[in-house]
């Protein structure tokens, strides 16, 4: 969990830094460092979903290939 939290304060304040020097406004910084992540974190969910589906059909695809092989 340490790593996590660590993770998530370096993302924050990139976000804030990144969104700070191109605007000059504490305000966006700020707006960045939460709308970014939250982006991010909901991106990912879907990132991983897909990412599962794929590994599942090269599984499948995988079992299919040996039964073909063993026939």
């Amino acid at each position: 969990m340490t790593k996590t939290l660590s993770f998530a304060a370096v993302h924050f304040s990139v976000a804030f830094t990144v969104g700070y020097l191109m605007t000059g406004s504490v305000w966006v910084g700020g707006a960045l460092a939460l709308v970014e992540p939250a982006c991010n974190t909901v991106a990912f969910h879907f990132h991983e979903k897909i990412w599962k589906r794929i590994e599942l059909r090269r599984s499948r695809d995988r079992q299919g290939d040996a039964t073909a092989v063993t026939a």
